[in-house]
């Protein structure tokens, strides 16, 4: 007997598109999980780069910088929203629910890109969560700590449903308490750095690498949401349960960069750990931290394995699942934190458009074309739309790269090349998410009602 036999609210073991997933994800178990997922250390470590985007731009105000949290994470969650409720609808994990827009060859390059993305998370994620329990443990044993958590999270991702209901159950409490507890200091020790130059100069670099982190989620929730009793679990549960601890704690992580002392005095992406355990009660708030970083691991560690099912859908996700886990823990012995900043921006230079593409033909061309939104969607389609939607998905790429391009070797100076040549679209000014957003989803549009004629 198969183990989806055996648990019928677990997830499928391979992928059969014909038979959709248990329907045994409600709304309480939506919150659980993406509050838990944005419950992460790695989101403070990122406010050094909200707080100065750039190293030739001033540091932001703490009310700029504020501004940047509150309307980044707001527009990231109700995008990561909206993508989990179109595979709520047709019962299908993210990637493949992208056959229905690129097609089914079409979808093998964004799940190429998905699965070094999640396996580059979940390499994060456990480098983090070792490097709390070294920490802790007296600056000792970093290897065994990342081999021991690299292990919980493949253990976790074989049996996600039932992971999910364990966070619930037992873990979700004390991590609001650290929440709270970490949240109260770092907002009663507030205060400007004297002498520091700050202004709102540099808020939409801020905004863009904010609004990143929900958007990085965007393209694997599905792999969840497939499991939604309704379209309404999911977007309040994953809107809200995201994006309010995500903001919380980008918030801590700010107001440590600009506040507190303690903090602040050796703030670095990688020192921020040592920060933490300088406040009283700090080793128990960064333990119970550490613990629940776990799911963020695991649940990229799952998605890597749903992922890769697109392209061999025959094979067992569980035996995925441990060769990603293993992966992604030798990568994390690796990593180098300090490079986190270029990573989130090649993120939201390529997902942030296919998101567009995703929600404009969703909403507004199938729409137009049926009368409902997803009309006529369909995940079994062998060949969708996908060379116009390919171009458009390509142009949306550069649009963002040119306007913020990551600071990587080769790709930034051949996007200023670029910039040079498109005086017209850095001259737009403002937000690469927003300018983003608006002229992919209009091209998606044209697109979509020129394949109509």
């Amino acid at each position: 007997m198969s183990d989806t036999a055996m648990r019928p609210d677990e997830a499928p073991l391979t992928l059969d598109i014909s038979s959709p997933a248990a329907r045994s994800l409600g709304l309480r178990d939506h919150v659980t999980l993406w509050s838990s997922l944005g419950v992460s250390l790695l989101i403070p470590a990122t406010a050094v780069f909200v707080v100065q985007p750039s190293a030739d731009l001033p540091a932001l105000s703490l009310p700029a910088v504020s501004t940047a949290i509150v309307l980044g994470t707001a527009l990231g969650s109700i995008l990561l929203a909206l993508v989990a409720a179109v595979s709520t609808s047709i019962g299908t994990p993210a990637m493949v629910t992208l056959r229905g827009v690129l097609g089914r060859r079409g979808s093998v390059i964004p799940t190429v890109l998905n699965l070094l993305q999640c396996c580059g998370w979940a390499a994060l994620e456990v480098y983090v969560i070792a490097q709390v329990a070294t920490s802790l443990s007296g600056g000792h044993g970093r290897l065994w700590w990342t081999l021991a958590a690299g292990g919980l999270a493949t253990f976790m991702a074989v049996r996600p449903i039932r992971s999910v209901r364990l966070i619930r159950r037992y873990l979700m409490w004390l991590v609001l308490a650290a929440t709270v507890y970490l949240l109260w200091h770092v907002v009663t020790h507030a205060q400007d750095a004297p002498g520091a130059a700050r202004t709102w100069d540099a808020f939409w670099p801020a905004f863009d690498i904010v609004v990143t982190l929900p958007v990085s989620w965007a393209v694997l929730a599905g792999d969840w949401s497939r499991h939604s009793t309704s379209r309404r679990a999911t977007v309040i549960g994953v809107g809200t349960g995201y994006g309010l601890t995500c903001a919380a704690f980008f918030l801590i992580g700010v107001l440590a960069v600009t506040g507190s002392q303690s903090l602040a005095a050796a703030y670095s992406p990688s020192a921020f750990v040592n920060g933490l355990l300088a406040l009283p009660v700090g080793a128990l708030a960064l333990a119970v931290l550490a613990v629940d970083e776990v799911d963020e691991a695991f649940a990229n560690i799952y998605s890597t394995a749903v992922s890769a099912q697109n392209l061999v859908g025959r094979w067992d996700r569980r035996t995925l699942a441990v060769v990603v886990g293993a992966l992604a823990t030798a990568v994390a012995v690796l990593v180098n934190l300090e490079s986190y900043e270029a990573f989130l921006l090649l993120i939201g230079a390529v997902f942030l458009p296919l998101v567009a593409v995703v929600l404009a033909d969703w909403h507004l061309v199938r729409r137009i074309r049926g009368g409902a939104a997803g009309a006529g969607f369909s995940a079994a389609a062998p060949d969708a739309p996908a060379a116009r939607y390919l171009l458009v998905w390509v142009f949306g790429v550069c649009v963002y790269s040119t306007i913020s391009p990551a600071q990587v070797p080769g790709w930034s100076a051949f996007w200023a090349w670029v910039a040079a040549h498109a005086p017209w679209l850095t001259g737009l000014g403002g937000s690469a998410t927003v300018t983003t957003l608006l002229l992919t989803a209009a091209a998606t549009v044209a697109a979509g009602l020129l394949r109509r004629r």
